[in-house]
């Protein structure tokens, strides 16, 4: 599920007016920077999931829902609720940021990716039986 910012940031505020808190101490609380915000607004941080986008809710008295943009009373989409494998340290720093690049791209921008990437990586190494190689002799 794709999840605007824009929108996002504008409940997000709207939430911290309504609970009356400061965005620093709703976010401590969340386990997300101090400068959340501006960081998620120009890009340089990925919308939360998992676990942190529960804690958000949470800290702004709201739902997971309403935080993406969904009708409150609806069940969040469970690929909201996992983690990211990011978070989790499966993936290296250049491959988050490629991943991050990849899902701002729409489905013509991923294919063409796709295409390119293919065409500069080759063709994949052949697998080796029990790991070993054969000898020319």
């Amino acid at each position: 599920m794709d999840i605007e910012i824009p929108p996002m940031v504008e409940r997000i505020l709207s939430r911290l007016d309504r609970i009356d808190t400061g965005p620093a101490e709703a976010f401590h609380q969340a386990g997300l920077p101090e400068d959340f915000l501006d960081r998620l607004r120009d890009g340089r941080l990925p919308v939360p999931r998992g676990q942190r986008l529960v804690r958000l809710a949470e800290a702004l008295g709201t739902s997971v829902s309403y935080l993406v943009g969904l009708d409150p009373d609806t069940q969040p989409p469970t690929e909201l609720l996992e983690e990211d494998q990011a978070s989790l340290g499966l993936l290296a720093g250049d491959e988050e940021a490629l991943l991050r690049a990849y899902r701002r791209l729409d489905v013509p921008g991923r294919a063409a990716l796709l295409h390119v990437l293919l065409r500069m990586a080759g063709p994949e190494p052949e697998p080796t039986a029990g790991g070993s190689r054969k000898r020319r002799g």
